[in-house]
């Protein structure tokens, strides 16, 4: 219904023969509506303010990474070093790395200045949330009374962070192996494992998503998993560095199905890889080869167990092959209890956020390795430049049934001559 005002300009504008009276019941009818209109906007700013999120005042930023420091970081702590270690889930020089790098790297961790001349979060308060979250897979806000710190500013740190990570550390640790990696893994594995020519062994492991779109669980979900899941393809050695991981395809596929999308071959396929030829029993082989279990193919790079072995040569290989092939299984264990976020099911609602997580993890797992001296190939010496090329003739010799019939026969006359540790002790 219109108002009367407005009903008067449409009758007496009709009949009334003075402009001057029309103008004015205009300018009344234009002032009415300008005064409800104002009326309407400052009922609801109001009522917005009154209803939105609460806003808290963090303005000891300075005094929460004063307490930061005095706590994990002077001259004298008040958490020791063992205690750093358990809260941050590496040692404390190795941490103040990883700050320094973010901050040279990244505006983000850098101290600023907000239009109040306050001053931003420190980089050791940024980088504390964001490890304490993947160390112990919390809620962005856990650390809200310590840091002082909002959980949207803790998501953030979390994400650049990971970022960060990726960026600054994947090239040196998630990288292939090198000539001079290769060397080292085939002596190492065949005096621990007695298996000559290993590089290592691979295997997947599933990461439950808790909010995975509902359109799309039939596509995560898998029947001996009772939600939707990501898969992580990975292959270790013997000390548990991941020398190769690809992440995020769809919990319902098998090992088999992710192996055919995985980039694990990519470098050979293209000329790329290093080749490291090996001998065992006096035949030369050109590729180094992984442990896996019985869903993946019969290929010259793949060593599988003997099913159902009968007579002790067999047997011993069997057995000698499958507590090798824990390696990885061993790592995942390692990978998960570290970090709590992998461990648990994942909150974020994009696939491409969860896929950097799990990638940061995984090299912050192979760096902390290095600094605890415990990797078997810390120094990174780069191959020399290579031409990409497609070579269909390298795709047939990976794939060739008969070079992993032969060196499954090769390996089974070397291990019942050779000592391995774990069987002959």
């Amino acid at each position: 219904m219109l108002h009367p005002l407005l009903l008067e300009d449409s009758t007496t504008g009709s009949s009334s023969s003075s402009s001057g009276d029309s103008n004015e019941i205009r300018e009344r009818n234009i002032g009415y509506i300008l005064s409800v209109s104002n009326f309407l906007l400052s009922t609801d700013v109001r009522d917005t303010a009154s209803s939105s999120r609460t806003y808290i005042r963090r303005d000891d930023r300075a005094e929460s990474h004063d307490r930061l420091v005095a706590d994990y970081f002077s001259e004298n702590p008040k958490y020791n070093a063992r205690m750093f270690r358990e809260r941050f889930r590496m040692n404390r020089e190795l941490f103040l790395k990883i700050v320094r790098d973010m901050e040279n790297d990244n505006d983000y961790f850098r101290t600023r200045f907000d239009a109040r001349h306050k001053t931003s979060f420190s980089s050791l308060q940024k980088c504390t949330s964001a490890i304490r979250q993947l160390g112990y897979g919390n809620v962005p806000d856990s650390l809200d009374e310590y840091l002082n710190m909002s959980d949207r500013t803790s998501r953030e740190s979390l994400q650049e962070f990971c970022e960060g990570v990726i960026r600054l550390y994947g090239k040196e640790y998630l990288r292939r192996p090198t000539a001079h990696d290769i060397t080292i893994l085939y002596n190492h594995h065949a005096t621990r494992h007695g298996f000559p020519g290993m590089l290592g062994s691979v295997d997947c492991t599933h990461w439950a998503w808790r909010n995975c779109p509902m359109a799309w669980r039939g596509q995560f979900m898998r029947g001996d998993h009772n939600c939707p899941t990501l898969i992580l393809e990975a292959a270790t050695s013997q000390d548990t560095w991941f020398w190769h991981a690809y992440f995020g395809m769809s919990g319902s596929n098998n090992d088999l199905n992710v192996l055919n999308q995985s980039p694990l071959f990519n470098n050979l396929s293209n000329g790329t890889a290093p080749i490291v030829p090996f001998t065992i029993n006096g035949n030369e082989y050109k590729y180094g080869y992984y442990l896996v279990d019985g869903i993946y193919p019969r290929w010259s790079v793949f060593v599988k167990t003997i099913p159902h072995a009968t007579g002790d040569k067999r047997k011993r290989f069997s057995g000698a092959q499958e507590a090798a092939r824990k390696d990885v299984e061993r790592a995942f264990g390692i990978l998960k209890s570290r970090w709590g976020i992998v461990r648990l099911p994942a909150r974020a609602w994009e696939e491409n956020k969860i896929r950097k997580v799990m990638y940061a993890c995984i090299i912050l797992h192979n760096m902390i390795l290095k600094d605890d001296g415990l990797a078997l190939c810390p120094d990174y010496v780069p191959d020399p430049p290579a031409v990409v090329q497609d070579l269909e003739d390298v795709r047939m010799e990976i794939r060739d049934s008969g070079v992993h019939k032969n060196l499954l026969m090769d390996l089974v006359d070397y291990i019942e001559q050779a000592y391995i540790p774990r069987l002959d002790d």
